[in-house]
């Protein structure tokens, strides 16, 4: 069955957030090489692999309370640093909060994807790990964002890292949505970027589709592999 049609026989559409639905993954590499360059001290701003290092964390710590506090941890560790591990959490957060307002925008085409899918009548998810400060800040104060499709306009759930005790691959995100909206796994279909993702889906026994992120290429062969479709952008969809 081509991607177009299974999307067609579908209820419910879930999507990731960053790096699926938002193009993020550079401001948060942005983010976190100037978090390391001051608790390292040495004012170096171009950290090798600082998206490795993350998404190799976040999975470490999946299942802990608060993943990203313990990523903070790992940095401290890695770099040595005097600074407390919630002194690095609350800098981090300090650092991104200008950025999250100004810099993160939609995908291409990801409004006008969304918006098609609405007028189909689907019901739309965001199952995200990311911090439900940030999703307030893109809801409510970022204008690229809610001047082209704003969120809560679109999506009838929205699932962030504090709506679940574990992060992905756990599927726990995926499976809450399917519970609240009363939705079987059969009729449901994800969207994707990163392989914790995809495993996560497919752990929930959901269809997913990958949609590449080039801050995913170090797992693009796993990430194609385990994915049910692919695709470039979701102009393809249009």
């Amino acid at each position: 069955m081509d991607l177009k049609t299974e999307i067609k026989n579908k209820k419910l559409i879930i999507f990731d957030l960053d790096g699926t639905l938002i193009d993020s993954l550079e401001i948060w590499n942005r983010v976190d090489e100037k978090l390391v360059s001051i608790i390292r001290g040495d004012g170096k701003t171009t950290i090798d692999n600082m998206q490795v290092v993350r998404n190799e964390a976040l999975r470490l710590f999946a299942t802990s309370p608060n993943p990203y506090e313990d990523y903070c941890g790992r940095l401290k560790e890695l770099y040595q640093s005097k600074m407390s591990f919630e002194e690095i959490f609350t800098l981090r957060y300090n650092i991104a909060g200008k950025m999250l307002v100004e810099d993160i925008n939609y995908k291409p085409y990801a409004p006008e994807f969304i918006k098609k899918l609405k007028a189909e009548g689907k019901i739309l998810a965001i199952a995200s790990a990311a911090q439900g400060k940030n999703m307030n800040i893109y809801r409510t104060q970022n204008q690229n964002l809610i001047s082209k499709a704003r969120f809560d306009d679109y999506f009838d759930i929205i699932y962030t890292r504090n709506d679940c005790k574990e992060i992905k691959p756990n599927p726990e995100v995926f499976l809450k949505v399917l519970d609240t909206t009363g939705i079987s796994a059969e009729d449901a279909f994800v969207f994707e970027d990163a392989l914790v993702g995809i495993e996560a889906s497919k752990k929930a026994g959901i269809k997913c589709c990958a949609v590449y992120d080039r801050f995913s290429d170090h797992e693009r062969d796993e990430i194609n592999a385990l994915a049910d479709y692919t695709i470039d952008s979701y102009q393809e969809l249009l």
